[in-house]
């Protein structure tokens, strides 16, 4: 097996077109077109990580945040980032980064913790915007399901919990073939009509040209009209963060109680508590102040997340709790995900998770 089907599996789950603009998500050291001999899955990649992998005979390592975040201009081993990549060059062991683009897509990062917290009717909490088109069509309708069959395997037609969506109407269509064309329907060089279908999906702006490939494979017509168009629809399918219900309501202390065991938590850093219980539950797995807002207009109790500086704490004014858990521990389940895609689809690859990794952080 290649380190490229490892890529393929991971990228199906969470392209790396849905990363945040200032990631670096993907293969960042390595060749995909080796073999892949065994997986090692880490949050963050160290020394001591390149090591156990190179003694594991792992020669990939799956990890959540990226080992390279900006622009390298040397590589003479004068910090932890130099000194993993060049040892993982002399090793032939590739680095990949799992970053925004699984804290992005449905069931990552934020929902893996809403569900070890057992939450129920789970939604995103910040959508993304501005990044749906509708792709348009016009077709002889006998080759209307063949075309809308396509276009659904490219990609194109998901709403919410739904697939295969689009819709059509009917009319008729009017061309002239000129010179050098081999018109499918009608002679050159005369005005033809035609009685055609109006076909129509959403699609994220990732998938757009497979999705016009798709059209243009199995389009009878020589020359395909297709109109794309970019929308300002929020697409709640994928976002940062989660909102979901507990089972059954709990007062703070018992609820932060709760959090601290199932993260493994040396200390929970939050605003003042309210005295009230806590019902509808509210997170972002790592750096996720900055959707202090979107967890009060959701209602939420409690908004779970880390890095949150001082003056942020502000921002919850008495009307919801904010619980600053660490960055570490709300991500630590991310290599569950990856875990989860990678055996599922070959069983039998040695995938194992790093023993020597440990938070970055201690608490005294």
């Amino acid at each position: 097996m290649k380190i490229d089907e490892i890529v393929t599996v991971l990228e199906s789950f969470a392209p790396t077109a849905l990363q945040e603009s200032f990631d670096n998500c993907g293969l960042l050291v390595g060749n995909r077109h080796r073999e892949a001999t065994g997986v090692l899955l880490c949050v963050d990649v160290t020394e001591s990580i390149v090591d156990e992998a190179i003694d594991l005979g792992c020669n990939m390592i799956v990890a959540h945040h990226p080992l390279i975040f900006k622009g390298i201009k040397k590589l003479n081993g004068q910090t932890y980032v130099e000194r993993c990549i060049e040892k993982a060059i002399k090793n032939d062991l590739a680095i990949y980064a799992a970053h925004t683009n699984f804290d992005i897509v449905r069931q990552g990062v934020s929902w893996e913790m809403a569900h070890r917290l057992g939450l129920q009717d789970i939604r995103v909490l910040a959508p993304k915007t501005d990044t749906l088109c509708k792709v348009v069509t016009f077709v002889p309708p006998r080759y209307l399901a063949q075309i809308q069959e396509a276009v659904s395997e490219a990609g194109a037609g998901h709403i919410g919990d739904y697939d295969c969506c689009s819709y059509s109407s009917d009319g008729t269509g009017c061309f002239r073939a000129l010179e050098g064309t081999s018109p499918f329907v009608g002679k050159k060089f005369e005005i033809h009509s035609e009685q055609e279908s109006r076909v129509e999906w959403i699609s994220p702006s990732y998938s757009v040209d497979r999705v016009v490939s798709a059209i243009k494979k199995v389009h009878p017509y020589e020359e395909p009209a297709i109109d794309i168009y970019p929308l300002k629809n929020r697409w709640d399918n994928y976002g940062l963060g989660v909102v979901g219900r507990l089972t059954e309501e709990q007062d703070e202390k018992s609820f932060l109680q709760d959090v601290k065991k199932i993260f493994d938590i040396g200390c929970i850093r939050h605003s003042p508590l309210l005295g009230r219980k806590i019902r509808t539950v509210a997170l972002c797995g790592g750096s996720g102040a900055d959707f202090i807002g979107n967890a009060k207009s959701n209602k939420a109790d409690i908004y779970l997340t880390s890095d949150v500086t001082y003056h942020r704490f502000f921002e919850a004014d008495g009307q919801i709790l904010i619980a600053d858990i660490g960055h570490f521990e709300s991500e630590q389940f991310t290599k569950n995900i990856f875990y989860k895609h990678i055996t599922e689809k070959f069983p039998n690859f040695a995938v194992r998770f790093s023993q020597t990794e440990k938070n970055i952080i201690s608490y005294f």
